[in-house]
């Protein structure tokens, strides 16, 4: 049967758009910086076709919505990615595949490389060697191109990619690596990890067999390290009980959290592992390398669920927060302190600090008033021990952000923050673009959309120079 319209990730804000637009001369209030040029991205789930049995947002075809700014003027695009699965459903004219909160269809499994889940491609889009990707937890990229946003296929980075990409992929600034790691539920070894060069060649891939199948939606990177988060929210490792309904993941809060640490090109053998008690991770923000130490900032909550029940929260487990870990690599000693117990999420920072001691970092503020929303953005000062927060309107909700630096700009904070606001009054949505020296100030310039932008996950900036660089 199809889901019920009071599904709450099929309503409100989570409601799917039923048009791909393109849309030119966005109406702009306040005034674009001068110099500001480039492409914003977000992508999100977005289903073609009413769901087949019970709808979790996740489950949702990856539709990516970009704004492109040139020469004053903005125009808006938003168009799915057409994976396999999407195609063979689109000639189909209905849903054809259920869910994560549904049993395995153990004869109709979707056409997919590294999963038996269909790859939705709505979680990130990330650019790299000439390339927009579109990404899945646990599946293969596709490639779109840019500015259009069409779908060209999947990516297998000319045969040598064996494991699936993460969502959230790290590219060193100065080398212009970038660092993937894919893990697997069902098959040793359960974690794989890969380099690709600055030029798109994927150099080596290391094998990390872990003790069981965990969800590692996110890990970080140094300068010259690779961290790894081996935490319990382990996966079901067993396709006949999943097949059957049983839960896909359960957090075992019996079980350790570890850290892994290792040279950008060392080997699983080389690996120092931290352990201390249960917790999670969702996302990092930054690490990098001080004396003896590794320090790393993330988001982390006492516990980490998945809801497998339409109508209960998106996840449990606690409000995320900032953290801190220190990581001795001398004295096998860590520490970790809480920065801020104001609940936040969507961490970011300016790129070119990657994996290098950084300043600033930037948060969406979760809302009190409503399950899974956020009404604002904060500014974290790692130096002066600061923040600033700027909260939207009453009824106004924000989702992630991310930064675009000035191109003529020294300094780190340097840049603007760029986020959808959606007005829950209007049912219409907007794009801030905020001033990342002062967002107390708030937005700059709001461009208004054409459409609405549903309720999403990652965003992007792809430069003016490296769209140019794509030509």
């Amino acid at each position: 049967m199809t889901t019920s319209i009071i599904n709450p990730y099929l309503s409100g804000n989570f409601a799917p758009v039923k048009e791909e637009i393109t849309a030119e001369n966005l109406q702009i209030i306040g005034e674009l910086p001068s110099n500001f040029s480039g492409l914003f991205l977000r992508s999100g789930p977005n289903p073609q076709f009413p769901p087949i049995g019970r709808y979790h947002w996740f489950d949702g075809d990856g539709m990516v919505h970009g704004v492109l700014f040139s020469n004053g003027k903005a125009s808006y695009r938003n168009r799915y990615v057409r994976t396999k699965a999407f195609e063979k459903e689109r000639e189909a004219g209905q849903a054809i595949w259920t869910g994560c909160l549904e049993p395995l269809q153990k004869n109709n499994l979707p056409p997919s490389r590294f999963s038996v889940f269909k790859n939705t491609a709505n979680t990130t889009p990330i650019w790299h060697a000439g390339k927009l990707l579109a990404l899945c937890e646990g599946q293969e990229p596709y490639i779109l191109t840019v500015p259009d946003l069409e779908t060209i296929g999947s990516y297998d980075y000319n045969g040598k990619l064996t494991h699936p990409l993460c969502a959230h992929p790290k590219i060193d600034p100065e080398t212009e690596e970038m660092m993937v790691i894919g893990y697997s539920m069902w098959q040793k070894p359960y974690l794989k990890y890969s380099i690709i060069s600055a030029n798109g060649e994927l150099l080596k891939t290391v094998p990390i067999d872990l003790p069981r199948p965990v969800m590692m939606h996110d890990f970080a990177i140094t300068e010259n390290y690779t961290i790894i988060l081996d935490l319990p929210l382990t996966l079901n490792p067993s396709p006949q009980r999943v097949s059957a309904g049983e839960p896909w993941h359960s957090f075992r809060s019996n079980l350790p959290s570890r850290i892994g640490i290792f040279k950008r090109y060392g080997d699983s053998d080389s690996i120092r592992w931290f352990e201390g008690p249960a917790f999670y991770i969702p996302h990092t923000l930054n690490a990098y390398e001080e004396g003896d130490e590794i320090v790393m900032i993330a988001t982390r909550v006492s516990a980490m669920g998945i809801s497998t029940t339409v109508g209960e929260p998106i996840f449990y487990g606690g409000q995320p927060q900032l953290y801190e870990w220190r990581f001795n690599l001398r004295t096998g000693e860590w520490r970790e302190k809480m920065l801020d117990d104001v609940p936040a999420e969507y961490p970011v920072i300016n790129e070119r600090r990657h994996g290098r001691k950084n300043q600033y970092g930037y948060m969406s503020k979760i809302a009190t008033d409503r399950e899974y929303s956020f009404n604002g953005l904060i500014k974290y000062d790692f130096i002066r021990g600061e923040s600033q927060t700027y909260e939207f309107a009453s009824g106004c909700y924000n989702v992630a952000s991310v930064f675009a630096p000035n191109v003529t700009g020294t300094a780190e904070d340097d840049g603007w923050l760029i986020t959808y606001v959606y007005n829950e009054d209007s049912k219409n949505s907007e794009l801030a673009i905020l001033d990342a020296r002062n967002i107390q100030a708030g937005p700059v310039a709001r461009i208004l959309m054409p459409q609405r932008v549903p309720n999403g996950f990652h965003c992007h900036w792809v430069s003016e120079a490296q769209l140019h660089l794509s030509k």
